[in-house]
């Protein structure tokens, strides 16, 4: 399975386990909400910047992010 895809269904979970909507979570990190869809569906390569911006709306390190991608 490619990264792309492996990472957004990473972020989908985490976000879905905080029980929150895309959009919410998308505006939380100031992120376009549309652009934060994409990256859970595996269409973006992410920027360390906006890695950077995922991982703390989440509250966890990139460690973590990453783990299991």
């Amino acid at each position: 399975m490619d990264i792309c895809i492996r990472f957004g269904n990473k972020c989908k979970s985490l976000r879905e386990a905080m029980n929150i909507s895309q959009e919410k979570f998308a505006l939380q990190i100031d992120m376009d909400r549309t652009y934060y869809s994409s990256i859970e569906n595996g269409k973006r390569n992410v920027s360390i910047r906006n890695i950077e911006k995922i991982e703390k709306g989440f509250g966890i390190t990139t460690e973590e992010l990453m783990r299991g991608v």
